[in-house]
């Protein structure tokens, strides 16, 4: 069901359609990201067919420069003209310049493959069961120059955008725009080509409307694919699964006409002459996002939105039509239909606050205080020994939380050996004297790696080749926030090299002469970060843990708090708003969702990891049946803003419920058990707080500090926690 706000959005089901009525700076200190160059296209469709930050003054701090010798060349694929600015590595196309470039990668609702010189266009079925399911890739169509349909040319990419990127096969004449949720996929013939469109089906039938632009092709998988086209083309059955054409120049959209439906052909005819070239994603101001779409052609623009885009989608600020019938399937829900080349996101706003949002109460603090005590006093005499980027982001966060905790508690007498504590441990990160490890700059893809990331691609979990990013460094920022916010001159001396590894990651402008790619890990277009790297995956982009997700964002805004830097606080508050609703939509699975089909729902809670392409209920680390990993990797590092992410308590008590069990088998940490009660603790506190105080172990990550912290902060027991709430600093943008 659509989300029933007030906003002028229109709900077209069955009626005729009406054409509708016709800045935000990034942190100061963020190197940002150039424009792509605008594709050159003025080829104009038909008329449908009758019916049938501010940027710095001084120079950016960068880490000392290095060459990896483990990243990929990315010449092989990018144009020229795009080598000299930072390249997305963790992108919806990152495929495409990876390897051979020959692996699919989903447009919603297409799956899209480049391959010897052809593109080929999937609208993939799904597979469904207890553990997994997954969108099957199948060769529907491959459309290629006839003269070329046995060269081995890859493409180039020549632009690309938020959500778009552009493919050219500069032999063959052909430009492909694929942007994201458009039902047609859109080609552009630059001179008179013969053009081939093959399929592993049989074609049944090729016919066409009486001017010829306009073809209904029906295969006997029972789909029906139709092709529009700006001039007169004659396109021929040669085989029985083979069409071929004569020469051609101009614009060609391809569209599936989704189970054969006449009622959505009528809806494919009317938008098939206005067609988008690319698309951005523009921050207005805190909690809003635009989408805007360059188009070419005539008539109104039709995408497709997925599940949280609807929800999302605000009528006060932009006027779109939904069309509630008009659906196709994608193994993100279903995508619904929207005219206009303009629309206004608003999530739901999120508050950062450095400590809890309801208080502690005062008879409380003796036993948070005795535990603080011990957790500090153990900080030295436990030193940090590994020099995994990964792990010691990890205990310096811990670290951090402490001070934190101790503000909140008014026990200030730890803090001096907390700020010694974090300064000894994080500035030999920031200056280059850590002897284990360290952060350097590599200039081929434009970003932050490691030392030992750049000689061992397994090496940090991959962060040489730009995997975890976002999780690694988010537990860095948080470290460094804390420690700015306590001891502010510190905060100014090493603020360059803090605001550095926030631009890794987190740079929204579009400068040419940037260091960093444009918001390295999230997703413009699904609405959350992906943290697969310069890997290729026949299922896509991947992401296990979505708090430590939220983590980096809700940690870049605590140091825009710490710096005083609204722009920051804004910007990391929108993306950890937009990633907490994404995980509530797409991970978090709740009994009687129709989703993920009845055999997944009914046996799982929680996503594990999830693929662009696939939803698999395993861990990178742990298969299935460790329920408590599952539940705790997604609710890690435990943080005020954790309550937002598990802010629906009837969720929660079914996800406990569902992992208690495992709990029960032999050999599970305590640590993990620490996070099922955590979360136990939100409708149970007295319950929790018992089963807390007789653990003997606590994540590396999380301290009986902290376990008590939470409990002891969590509100009426059973009570909704709203996420705007009373606290939210940006209530007066709605």
């Amino acid at each position: 069901m659509l989300k029933k706000i007030k906003r002028k959005v229109k709900i077209l089901i069955t009626k005729s359609f009406k054409k509708p009525r016709k800045p935000y700076k990034p942190p100061p200190s963020s190197p940002s990201f150039p424009s792509p160059p605008s594709p050159e296209e003025s080829e104009t469709m038909p008329p449908p067919p009758q019916p049938a930050l501010k940027p710095p003054t001084a120079t950016p701090f960068l880490f000392p420069q290095t060459q990896s010798t483990v990243l990929p060349d990315p010449s092989h694929f990018f144009s020229p003209n795009l080598l000299t600015t930072p390249l997305p590595t963790n992108s919806f196309f990152q495929n495409f310049a990876l390897k051979n470039g020959d692996q699919p990668e989903y447009f919603h609702p297409y799956q899209i493959k480049s391959s010897s010189s052809s593109l080929t266009i999937s609208y993939p079925s799904r597979f469904f069961n207890s553990a997994f399911l997954y969108q099957i890739f199948i060769a529907d169509l491959t459309i290629s120059a006839s003269q070329n349909s046995n060269s081995q040319e890859t493409h180039k990419i020549s632009s690309f955008n938020d959500l778009s990127v552009t493919l050219d096969f500069p032999s063959s004449n052909l430009r492909f725009f694929l942007v994201r949720g458009s039902p047609f996929v859109t080609c552009s013939v630059s001179s008179r080509t013969e053009l081939s469109i093959s399929t592993i089906h049989a074609v049944l039938s090729c016919s066409s409307n009486s001017s010829r632009t306009k073809y209904t092709i029906k295969l006997n998988n029972n789909q029906t694919w139709l092709i529009y086209t700006s001039s007169p083309i004659d396109l021929t059955s040669s085989s029985l699964s083979l069409i071929t054409s004569g020469g051609f120049s101009g614009i060609i959209r391809i569209a599936i006409l989704p189970d054969s439906d006449p009622q959505y052909e009528a809806t494919l005819d009317q938008f098939s002459s206005c067609y988008p070239v690319s698309g951005e994603a523009v921050f207005t101001k805190p909690f809003s996002l635009e989408y805007k779409w360059e188009k070419k052609g005539w008539g109104d623009l039709l995408m497709l939105a997925h599940p949280l885009h609807l929800q999302l989608l605000s009528g006060d600020d932009c006027d779109v039509t939904i069309l509630e019938d008009f659906k196709f399937k994608s193994i993100d829900g279903d995508l619904v239909g929207v005219v206009g080349d303009s629309w206004v996101l608003k999530p739901d706003p999120v508050s950062v606050t450095w400590h809890s949002t309801r208080g502690i109460k005062e008879n409380s603090y003796a036993e948070i205080i005795s535990a603080l005590r011990k957790d500090v006093e153990a900080l030295n005499s436990t030193p940090i020994t590994t020099t995994s980027s990964y792990f010691y982001g990890k205990l310096i966060a811990r670290a951090a939380r402490l001070a934190l905790i101790a503000e909140e508690v008014a026990y200030l007498d730890v803090i001096p050996a907390i700020r010694k504590y974090l300064k000894d441990t994080i500035e030999p990160w920031l200056d280059g004297s850590f002897s284990g490890n360290g952060f350097l700059y590599d200039r081929k893809w434009g970003g932050i790696v490691t030392k030992q990331g750049a000689t061992d691609s397994g090496a940090d979990f991959g962060f040489g080749i730009y995997n975890d990013h976002h999780y690694h460094l988010g537990y860095f920022l948080y470290a460094i926030s804390v420690l700015a916010k306590i001891d502010p001159a510190w905060g100014r001396k090493y603020r360059p090299q803090a605001y550095s590894l926030a631009a890794d990651f987190l740079s929204i402008g579009r400068r040419s002469n940037s260091h960093y790619p444009r918001l390295r890990c999230f997703d413009l277009y699904k609405l959350h970060s992906w943290a697969g790297g310069l890997t290729e995956f026949a299922d896509g982009r991947n992401q296990e843990s979505t708090s430590e997700a939220v983590n980096a964002y809700y940690s870049a805004a605590l140091m825009g708090l710490a710096y005083g830097d609204t722009h920051l606080v804004a910007t990391g508050s929108m993306l950890a708003a937009l990633e907490i609703q994404a995980a509530q939509t797409w991970w978090h699975v709740r009994e009687g969702d129709s989703m993920y089909g009845e055999d997944f729902t009914r046996e799982n809670r929680l996503v594990g990891v999830l693929w662009a392409t696939k939803r698999d209920s395993g861990l990178w680390f742990a298969p299935p049946e460790w329920r408590e990993c599952r539940l705790g990797i997604q609710l890690l590092p435990l943080l005020p803003i954790s309550e937002v992410l598990f802010s629906d308590v009837g969720f929660v008590r079914d996800l406990v419920k569902w992992t208690l069990p495992a709990l029960s088998r032999e050999g599970v940490g305590e640590g993990w058990k620490g996070f099922v009660y955590s979360l136990e603790g939100i409708y149970d506190k007295e319950g929790a707080l018992q089963k807390l105080r007789n653990l003997n172990g606590y994540d590396d990550g999380n301290s009986l500090t902290n376990l008590l912290w939470w409990i002891h902060s969590r509100g009426e027991e059973g009570k909704e926690f709203e996420a705007g709430g009373n606290v939210c600093w940006f209530r007066h943008y709605h």
